[in-house]
């Protein structure tokens, strides 16, 4: 199995996988990816509060990789629920019903921004860090100086974290830091860094010397990672990572693109619709 996956996806990757995927595209792919704030070890996951909510857009028609990342706090509207946050839907629809949650979010995400979602992600703080410690950790060019005295611990408790403006590697829970603090700016900032953080990953995963790390990278994903995208179905769009992957559009929906009502925030729909359209149809 191991090796026949390897060697997969050394297919996928090489000139002649390339070539393929090139003469003959897939459709446009939207994968929705999650991300948890359950903390390890409790048996919250599937009620958890949604910490990250991305949509990876793998789009042969414009030769494009592309992140778009609503902030928690942003109201997307739940087909059985109305317009709610966005990181209490799934919340919401597994204390409803079990078993329903992933669902009722694609499906808000699908009528609020008007695109389809292909597949889904939901990525735990553990998982997240077995990935980027799998790929050997990641090079990150952190913006400004960030400080965050109260950076929630795995304990409920708090501690003081800071990142320096500039490059620097990052192991998997150090990544993981970088991509939830929040008291030092804002959401929309911190939707910004996870997206970074994504590209990263993808960035890494393209390099030739990260060749050998795949199988354990892989590994990570489907030992801890819940998604529905079988490893065929990631081999298949391996190319379109290598021709388009060495740029990756990113957007957040932020306050350029919001509307707001009684102190909440909206997505103004029309606005985002010429991004939207370009690159995620």
């Amino acid at each position: 199995m191991g090796v026949l996956m390897f060697c997969g996806i050394s297919f996928c990757l090489s000139a002649g996988g390339v070539g393929l995927y090139a003469a003959s595209p897939p459709d446009v792919t939207n994968i929705l990816i999650l991300g948890s704030d359950a903390r390890p070890n409790t048996a919250e996951e599937q009620i958890a509060r949604t910490d990250s909510i991305m949509v990876l857009s793998i789009n042969p028609n414009n030769q494009s990789i592309s992140l778009f990342s609503v902030p928690r706090d942003v109201f997307i509207q739940s087909p059985r629920f109305g317009w709610l946050r966005a990181n209490t839907v799934v919340r919401n629809a597994e204390l409803n019903r079990e078993g329903s949650g992933i669902d009722e979010m694609i499906a808000a995400m699908e009528g609020t921004f008007d695109i389809q979602i292909d597949g889904y992600m939901r990525v735990s703080f553990e998982s997240f860090v077995a990935l980027v410690d799998a790929v050997g950790g990641i090079t990150i060019n952190v913006p400004k100086y960030i400080v965050d005295n109260e950076y929630p611990t795995y304990d409920y408790g708090m501690m003081r974290i800071e990142f320096f403006a500039g490059e620097q590697q990052m192991d998997g829970e150090t990544a993981l830091i970088y991509a939830r603090t929040r008291h030092g700016d804002d959401d929309y900032n911190r939707a910004a860094r996870q997206q970074q953080v994504v590209e990263a990953v993808i960035s890494k995963l393209l390099s030739p010397a990260t060749i050998d790390n795949y199988p354990t990278a892989i590994n990570a994903i489907f030992s801890n990672m819940e998604t529905d995208v079988n490893i065929a179905e990631w081999m298949s769009h391996s190319p379109g990572f290598l021709l388009y992957g060495n740029h990756v559009n990113q957007f957040v929906v932020d306050r350029n693109y919001i509307l707001a009502r009684n102190g909440a925030a909206y997505p103004n729909t029309q606005t985002l619709e010429p991004w939207i359209a370009e690159y995620m149809r």
